[in-house]
């Protein structure tokens, strides 16, 4: 096949639906009744200026294929459009036919629309997801798990010790009001049927990378009670596993929530000016319990939206009468020549020492590692996970983009350039909810077992797994 050919034939058949045999396959492949040496020796003789316009081509047709709701692949998408027109019916069947086309033709633009406010380079990461309440899809689950999905999914539960208990406290409930059939033992069908439930929490809402561990944990304490000789009754088995929940809640959690608050009153001393982010369960615990033992100090409370979770944390420590200042994470700067140390809370620590937590405590800890004001990190050990991450792309949990823009419904005048973003050409919002702090940034980390460096993390995970 020669040059001009080829391309008289690329751009006789380059339109999207052909169903020809240039369209079902690449254009550098070679076409049916043509031998493939044939083809190859095509592409040798081209010039470089040709190739690549060649395969800017193939790449326009792929966009396209894919703007019109159609597989990338233009094989498939040949396959999909043949199927479209053998299913369809003839025109003039019936006096409807004509109007039928129109409600997917608008699905379609919308399927468009939304993938053109995409970030391209994040497709990997799920999108939030609402959760599917249909009862004939959900009628197998436990009542306990469907109203933790929704409570999970519509952010009316946030924070990661929090989420952790809840799920486990659900499992422990489902664990005890199971029965399983009679032909199969309890210790066996157990995992079986927490499976499908474990899946229901994913599908409404990524999970956070400690309840990933917890749930690791709990297959690892199911499967020893499998191995158990002789074989627990099943009452024996129910009972073991929920008291080892229990125990797993309350060592793991409760209980070090306490050692890291008394190890971490080692470091606060009277007139510090300490700045914390956002808002963390085990932080607020720590500057409460420094406010009773009467040390004297000032707290800077950073947030950030859309959450705005630090004022809920403002709101509990000027309840205790601690000297608070708030400020939003844009005037970190201005702050932190008065900070005498930070201290954040944690999402996980990851294997190479990196902190995982909520978006902009990577951009806190920069800052105050570049002003030499110390930062410590209040983490509990189950917290620590065997993963390692460099950045916030390769895994991180996308929120609703709307939550950007700000609604101003008192006044009705008043004019937002990002109300209808989803309308202006070029304009995508990106709502993260974590990123990555790098180990240098981090002075220690105060955990239960004490106070450690970042490095120590793999040490600390391999012990307490």
């Amino acid at each position: 096949m020669s040059t001009s050919n080829q391309s008289h034939e690329t751009s006789q058949h380059g339109s999207i639906g052909s169903a020809s045999t240039s369209a079902g396959q690449p254009s550098g492949s070679p076409a049916l009744g043509h031998p493939q040496s044939g083809a190859r020796k095509a592409l040798k003789d081209m010039t470089k200026a040709e190739r690549r316009a060649l395969q800017e081509k193939k790449v326009a047709e792929k966009q396209d294929r894919m703007a019109a709701g159609l597989p990338s692949s233009a094989k498939k998408a040949s396959e999909q459009e043949a199927h479209r027109k053998v299913a369809s019916p003839k025109i003039g069947s019936t006096a409807n036919t004509p109007q039928s086309p129109a409600p997917d033709a608008e699905k379609q633009a919308k399927k468009q629309q939304k993938r053109l406010n995409e970030v391209p380079w994040l497709s990997h990461l799920d999108p939030p997801r609402k959760p599917n309440t249909a009862s004939n899809t959900n009628k197998d689950l436990h009542p306990a798990v469907l109203a933790l999905g929704l409570r999970f999914a519509e952010h009316k539960m946030v924070g990661s010790n929090a989420r952790c208990v809840a799920m486990l406290l659900t499992f422990a409930k489902i664990i005890q009001d199971h029965k399983p059939p009679s032909d199969a033992s309890f210790s066996r069908h157990i995992q079986k049927y927490l499976d499908p439930h474990i899946a229901y929490l994913l599908s409404v809402r990524p999970m956070s990378l400690s309840m990933r561990e917890c749930i690791r944990w709990l297959k690892k304490e199911i499967s020893e009670i499998v191995e158990e000789d002789p074989p627990l009754t099943d009452e024996s088995a129910r009972n073991r596993l929920v008291e080892r929940i229990e125990y797993f809640i309350k060592e793991r959690i409760t209980v070090a929530d306490r050692l890291i608050v008394e190890n971490g009153m080692q470091k606060i001393q009277n007139g510090d000016v300490i700045l914390t982010y956002a808002k963390s369960s085990v932080v607020e615990a720590l500057l409460l319990e420094a406010k009773r033992s009467g040390y004297e100090f000032r707290v800077v409370v950073v947030d950030s939206r859309p959450m705005f979770e630090g004022k809920h944390l403002l709101r509990r420590l000027v309840s205790a009468g601690i000297d608070c200042t708030y400020v939003l994470l844009s005037s970190i700067y201005v702050v932190l020549k008065d900070v005498t140390k930070v201290i954040l809370g944690a999402h996980a620590l990851l294997n190479n020492g990196a902190v995982y937590s909520r978006i902009g405590t990577a951009m806190v800890a920069m800052a105050a590692s570049d002003k030499q004001v110390p930062v410590m990190v209040c983490c509990e050990t189950y917290k620590f996970v065997n993963r390692t991450q460099v950045d916030s792309l390769v895994l991180n949990e996308m929120g609703n983009p709307d939550e950007l823009v700000v609604k101003k419904s008192s006044d009705e005048n008043s004019s937002n350039s990002l109300t209808n973003w989803r309308d202006v050409p070029n304009l995508r919002l990106l709502n993260l909810h974590y990123d990555v702090t790098p180990s240098k940034h981090i002075t220690l980390v105060v955990t239960e077992v004490g106070l450690i460096p970042c490095t120590s993390a793999p040490v600390i995970w391999r012990e307490y797994k």
